[in-house]
């Protein structure tokens, strides 16, 4: 099983790689909408389902989140400090509703807040699992209390999302169940659910390991690229 095991030939590096690449093209909606054709249907399938770029853009997009959140499980497993992971996360958080705010609402205020809050949430909710393991009062109490939290806030995926993060955290040792929980959670078109599924193809040839992305510099770089690549998206789609 170990000799299986090294064999797979992606570390966490190149799944951060993929998250950050899919994330961009599905953000890239917001300038591409710019350009006459980019939702023109040039495949229709049925009244329901009519293929654009737009939709293959959307699509590919949903590989991000996923990987995202298995990424967030690896690290709070691995990690030295989980106040200081926890902290960063929410550190981060602040740091992209500005840009998150003017990319998807082109203003400051936003009624919906960033992914980095759904992130932080989640981890919240591991970590109490685990704090609070031989006291399930506790521990439902304070998921509870994390639940109405996502709500609130109306982070990115919401209180699905949140959900979504602590079942990949339940089901870490069990990779067919989690490509299926994440089609309850993370559901919507059919295009949708394949993108979403698509991301467990990866997931399940990660090798355990850290890869060519070590540091500080490039653990902060990985966190920075959120709100940077939304601020640089918002200057060209207003210049356009």
């Amino acid at each position: 099983m170990e000799l299986q095991e090294k064999k797979k030939p992606l570390s966490g590096s190149v799944l951060k790689l993929i998250a950050v690449i899919t994330m961009l093209i599905d953000h890239s909606y917001h300038v591409l909408d710019k350009f006459p054709g980019f939702r023109h249907v040039f495949w229709k399938i049925n009244a329901e389902y009519q293929v654009s770029f737009y939709l293959l853009c959307r699509t590919v997009g949903r590989i991000a989140f996923p990987l995202y959140a298995f990424l967030l499980t690896e690290g709070f497993r691995h990690t030295h400090d989980r106040k200081k992971y926890a902290l960063n996360l929410f550190i981060f958080a602040l740091i992209s509703e500005i840009p998150w705010n003017l990319l998807h609402g082109g203003k400051i205020f936003y009624e919906k807040q960033n992914v980095f809050f759904t992130l932080f949430l989640g981890l919240l909710c591991m970590t109490v699992y685990e704090h609070y393991r031989e006291n399930l009062k506790k521990q439902l109490c304070f998921l509870l209390i994390i639940a109405v939290t996502a709500m609130f806030l109306n982070a990115d995926y919401g209180l699905k999302g949140v959900g979504f993060i602590f079942a990949m955290y339940l089901l870490r040792e069990k990779k067919v169940p989690q490509m299926f929980v994440s089609s309850a959670f993370l559901s919507g078109n059919i295009f949708y659910t394949f993108g979403v599924m698509s991301a467990f193809l990866p997931i399940n040839l990660y090798n355990q390991e850290r890869g060519f992305i070590r540091g500080k510099f490039w653990k902060y770089a990985f966190y920075a690229f959120y709100p940077v690549h939304m601020l640089i998206l918002y200057l060209i789609q207003k210049n356009l």
